[in-house]
Order: C-alpha cells, then sequence, then structure tokens
C-alpha cells in the first residue's frame, strides 16, 4: 500500500521528538508499507537535504536503543522530504495538493502536529484545496479545544470538510500496548468478567503521575493545567475502558459506542460536589529524586500569581447498573513523588472472615508505565506451625518480558493504523466533546472559587486533602496502603 503522509509543523517538537522517531522504529521493524513519502512542512525554507541534516541532529538525542546507525538513518532519510508551507496563505496549499498529485498515492495521512487554534485554519484551506478526497486522512492532536465551546467550533469545521471516518482525534495513551490490554484483560479472558461489577469490586484508583515539572512548557501549561491536560482526554479514556460493556464486536464504532455510554453515565457535577469530590493543587518547592526542585510558581515564564492546578485528584460515578454505588478515584499531577501510571482494581473483602490477622482485600493493578503488566495481589498462608497466617502474595507479569519481540511504541502503533485507516483507538468527536461537557462544571466552579489551588510539596502525593478524598470512604491510595 503507497501512502503519503504530511506533517504539517514539521520543525515541531512533536514531529522530531516523537512523530519521526516512532516512524523510523516503525521503519526499522518492517511495519511501515513499502512506497511511502514522509513530508514535513514548516515556514522555514530550506531543501530536503537540509532538513535530512537537520533530523540527523535531532535524532542524535533518541535513547541509545532506540537511536539509528548512520546506515539506517540514510535509509530511512530517502523517504523523508520538505518544503516551506506558510498555513495561511492558500497558494501554499495548492502546491502541497500539486505536490501529492504527483502520484496517487492510495492513503494520504495529514498530520496536524500544530497549535490547536490552528486546527479550523488548516482545515478550512484543507477543503478550499481539494485536499479532504476519500482517500485523504487527518490526524488532529490534542489538547482538541479549551472547552466544550471551542471543541464543538472544531469538531464543526472539521465535520464540513472531511467525513468522520477521515477524522482521528489522536490520544497517545491509547497507543500504549498496555492500554490496549486493557480490551483483551477484560474481553479475551473468563476469568474476569463474571467479578467485574459492583457486588465484587469496592472502587477503582487512576494514577496518572509524573515527577518532571513543566519545564519549558510553561506558557502552554499555564493556559491548560492539570484538569485540562491530563483528565478530560487520558485518564477519561481509561476510565471508559475499565468500565464499558462488552462491545459486540471489535469494529471501531462499537467500541466507541460503548465508551461514549460510560461518559454520559458519569455523575455529573455540581459547584457542591465540585467543592467535596474534587482536589486541585500546585507544587511548591521539594526534592524529586535527591535533588532540590523550584515550585510551579518559579518555573521559567510562568506567572508570579497564576491560579493553575498541576494535580487533581477527584471521586466520580459511573450510574449504571453494573456500577452503581462503585467510587472511581482519579489522580493526576506533575513533580509527584514518582513516575507512575496504572489502574487498581481493589475488589471487596471476603464476607466472612475465617483467619487470624490482617485479611488484606484481592487488588488487580494494571500498570501502565514506567513498568507495562499485570500483578494480581493475593493472600495466601504461609505455611507455619498451625497454617492459619495469612500473607500477601503476588502473581506478577511483566508484558515487556512476555511479548518483547513484538511490543511497538505508542505513536509507531497509532501512526500505522491512521496510515491504515483503523479508527480503534482513536476517539470520535461524540466522545470527545461529552468528556468536555462533563469536566466543564469543576472549570467553572474553579473560576468563581477565590481560594486557588491548595500547595503541596514536590515530591509527596500530592495535598493531603487528596488522601482524605479517599480515606472518608475507608480507602487509600495504593502507595499508603
Amino acid at each position: 500500500m503507497s501512502f503519503d503522509l504530511v506533517f504539517f509543523g514539521g520543525t515541531g517538537d512533536l514531529t522530531w521528538r516523537k512523530l519521526m522517531p516512532a516512524l523510523f522504529q516503525a521503519f526499522r521493524h518492517g511495519k511501515l508499507p513499502e512506497g511511502g513519502r514522509i513530508l514535513a512542512v514548516a515556514r522555514d525554507e530550506m531543501p530536503d537535504e537540509r532538513y535530512r541534516e537537520w533530523l540527523k541532529e535531532r535524532f542524535r538525542e533518541v535513547e541509545g536503543s532506540k537511536r539509528p546507525s548512520d546506515e539506517e538513518f540514510e535509509r530511512f532519510a530517502a523517504q523523508v522530504f520538505y518544503r516551506r508551507m506558510d498555513l495561511s496563505q492558500p497558494e501554499h496549499y495548492q502546491r502541497l495538493k500539486e505536490w501529492l498529485s504527483e502520484r496517487q498515492a492510495d492513503t494520504v495521512v495529514l498530520y496536524l502536529a500544530t497549535s490547536p487554534h490552528l486546527f479550523t485554519q488548516i482545515c478550512e484551506q484543507l477543503g478550499a484545496a481539494g485536499l479532504n478526497e476519500p482517500r485523504v486522512r487527518v490526524v488532529l492532536e490534542k489538547p482538541l479545544g479549551h472547552d466544550l465551546a471551542s471543541a464543538q467550533q472544531i469538531n464543526k469545521v472539521v465535520r464540513s470538510v472531511f467525513s468522520e471516518s477521515q477524522a482521528f482525534r489522536i490520544d497517545h495513551y491509547l497507543g500504549k500496548p498496555s492500554v490496549q490490554n486493557l480490551m483483551a484483560l477484560r474481553f479475551g479472558n473468563a476469568l474476569f468478567e463474571p467479578l467485574w461489577h459492583r457486588e465484587s469490586i469496592a472502587n477503582i484508583q487512576i494514577t496518572l503521575a509524573e515527577s518532571l515539572g513543566v519545564g519549558t512548557r510553561g506558557p502552554f501549561y499555564d493556559g491548560t493545567g492539570a484538569l485540562r491536560d491530563m483528565v478530560q482526554n487520558h485518564a477519561l479514556q481509561l476510565l471508559t475502558m475499565i468500565a464499558m460493556e462488552p462491545p459486540s464486536s471489535n469494529d471501531a464504532d462499537a467500541i466507541r459506542d460503548e465508551k461514549l455510554k460510560v461518559l454520559r453515565a458519569l455523575k455529573p457535577f455540581t459547584p457542591d460536589s465540585v467543592a467535596r469530590d474534587v482536589v486541585r493543587g500546585q507544587y511548591r518547592s521539594g526534592t524529586v529524586d535527591g535533588k532540590a526542585v523550584v515550585g510551579y510558581l518559579d518555573e521559567a515564564k510562568v506567572p508570579a500569581d497564576s491560579r493553575t492546578e498541576t494535580f487533581v485528584a477527584l471521586r466520580t460515578e459511573v450510574q449504571n447498573w453494573r456500577w452503581a454505588g462503585v467510587p472511581f478515584y482519579l489522580r493526576t499531577g506533575k513533580r509527584l513523588a514518582a513516575r507512575d501510571a496504572q489502574i487498581v482494581v481493589n475488589f471487596r473483602p471476603v464476607p466472612h472472615p475465617i483467619f487470624p490477622g490482617a485479611n488484606r482485600p484481592n487488588q488487580l493493578v494494571i500498570k501502565l508505565q514506567p513498568e507495562d503488566g499485570l500483578e494480581l495481589r493475593l493472600q495466601a498462608a504461609k505455611g507455619g506451625a498451625h497454617g492459619e497466617a495469612l500473607a500477601p502474595v503476588s502473581l506478577d507479569l511483566d508484558f515487556d518480558k512476555a511479548f518483547a519481540a513484538d511490543r511497538v511504541g505508542a505513536y509507531e502503533r497509532l501512526l500505522l493504523d491512521a496510515i491504515a485507516g483503523r479508527l480503534n483507538l482513536f476517539v470520535r468527536s461524540d466522545e470527545q466533546e461529552q468528556a468536555w461537557r462533563w469536566v466543564e462544571p469543576i472549570l467553572d466552579a474553579w473560576a468563581q472559587d477565590p481560594a486557588g489551588p491548595r500547595t503541596y510539596s514536590a515530591g509527596s502525593w500530592g495535598p493531603p486533602a487528596a488522601s482524605a478524598l479517599v480515606a472518608r470512604e475507608g480507602f487509600s491510595w495504593a502507595e499508603e496502603q
């Protein structure tokens, strides 16, 4: 299958840090279809060879095992081209059309690796230039909008140019192998589904923690915050995959229909429930990995009076028969104690304990990063003189070791899916808008709250109120157990 892949924002950080290295890995693994051309477009003027040299320099920053040899890079770079393009100029889109018309590739993928405020302009210009024929697909990076209204406006413009089947709204978390395993875990095995309901599960916790601060992304992050950056998209997508009903098939829309049902069933927030069930925080100075780090307000280009949250913890429920009364706890933040992304399913304790001592409830831990695996925590007899005492034991599966030869990175998987036209791991417009509809009352309540975010020390697990949020129902976060 021949393809043309165009990166708008071809000299931007996303392109050279994530997208081009992911494409190279697909090339190295022999998974990139032959007969493809990769075109980077940006405002700078440079010939193909100069761009390839520029890209080669950037590839030297790729971690060791993924860094190409000179020979590998030369073979990969032979498919890479560059064109200067001013995104505001209609004639430049005509030039792009001429370049794409030099041959009739089976598929054309237009990847908008630009600031989201340019999405509508680019899509309108693509439509005016006739670059929306059926073989064309457009990939939209997150964040898609700043709130519900802006997301709806972007989707309105996208739908006026492209069909829904041509629009690939990317959430790179969905490309992680461990996230893909959520579907296999639930619907490819008979073991867990009979227990996957309110009678067996006490609560579910989703943690997306980062030990890094905002770094050089201060201006972007300050206009975004943790709720928009992580909860509205990544965390809610994980929640839908954990809570969804079994789809009728592995078809993209069958899956996305069930995810949308979960989003619509989430308990809506009110000003009172935001105050009770949502904790927002902002990191101050502290110590991470033994090194002193500055607080958020002292980061480069962050306003000294910023009220932007770098941490969110919240409690919600899925209001349907399967999950009624089961708390779902979501937590994300920067400058936390560790880089850790996981989903913890806490099962209910046995109804009548017959063994003395601590009978801890069973847990299923789905590890997303830095490890990728599955851990089932059980109780077992120690085998002492009397045999009654129980101790916690774990069944631990490391997916990276079990499937080492077949593992691919998130962007590698998603780029290959976009080229192939597989929509399963991309977000549909109604999903995305419903997620905004659910978080918007939180944003509205915060806008009216004079208190602002609570502070927490860098290197901690967030404000103490986050622990209290879980403790009031007799539970605790995984690291506190």
